[in-house]
């Protein structure tokens, strides 16, 4: 029988499929769900709306904002930021506000709170080497960029949005590199992580995989 407190890590780069797999894992499981990406977001969101974006503004606004979680929704000082959170101009500029430690350390601060008495499935960038390091299960999800760029590039296009593939998978490749380099709590994969390369495969294969995974090691 499956702990309810049990913790699961999934990290991975953009477009690896890491959110939605996490989520459904989540509801299978009965686990919250807690994307820790999507923090990040909301931060970068607020500080661009603010238009203070200077380090000293961004970690102002993480040390003053409200983040919670509920029903698979993002909320920021009260207010569901779910579906802005993934416009462009916040892909743009997240890795840079990540990059600040004074960010990243309030940040893991509450997240590891979110995971303290319940059980959990969280993603990110750095779940298994620093919030939940030592998590039950740890994940880390790969693709290749050219996949990883489409996927993406499908997103926007189903939300309305157009951009150039070849841009996006760009930004992707900038992306993955500013924060494999950054100082603090830099993108790696936890030595103890199983990898799981997601190219070709749909969604409900990859999680057919991770829980099958999961199931042999419960007791």
């Amino acid at each position: 029988m499956l702990d309810k407190n049990i913790k699961i890590a999934i990290d991975g780069p953009a477009g690896s499929g890491k959110s939605t797999i996490a989520r459904i894992l989540a509801e299978k499981l009965s686990l919250i769900y807690i994307d820790t990406g999507a923090m990040y977001r909301a931060i970068t969101l607020k500080a661009l709306k603010l238009g203070k974006f200077t380090k000293e503004d961004i970690i102002s606004v993480a040390e003053n904002s409200q983040i919670d979680f509920d029903g698979g929704k993002i909320y920021l000082d009260g207010s569901d930021v779910s579906e802005e959170i993934r416009k462009p101009a916040v892909d743009e500029n997240v890795s840079y506000v990540a990059s600040i430690p004074e960010v990243r350390e309030k940040l893991v601060v509450l997240q590891k709170k979110m995971a303290e008495k319940k059980g959990v499935v969280m993603d990110g960038r750095d779940v298994g080497t620093v919030v939940l390091p030592d998590a039950d299960y740890k994940f880390f999800l790969t693709a290749k960029v050219e996949e990883r760029a489409k996927r993406r590039y499908n997103e926007l296009c189903k939300k309305g949005i157009f951009k150039d593939y070849e841009e996006i998978k760009k930004e992707i490749i900038k992306r993955d590199k500013l924060d494999a380099e950054r100082e603090c709590s830099p993108f790696k994969k936890a030595e103890d992580a199983v990898e799981v390369d997601t190219t070709g495969k749909d969604i409900e294969t990859v999680v057919k995989e991770i829980l099958e995974y999961i199931k042999k090691g419960v007791k």
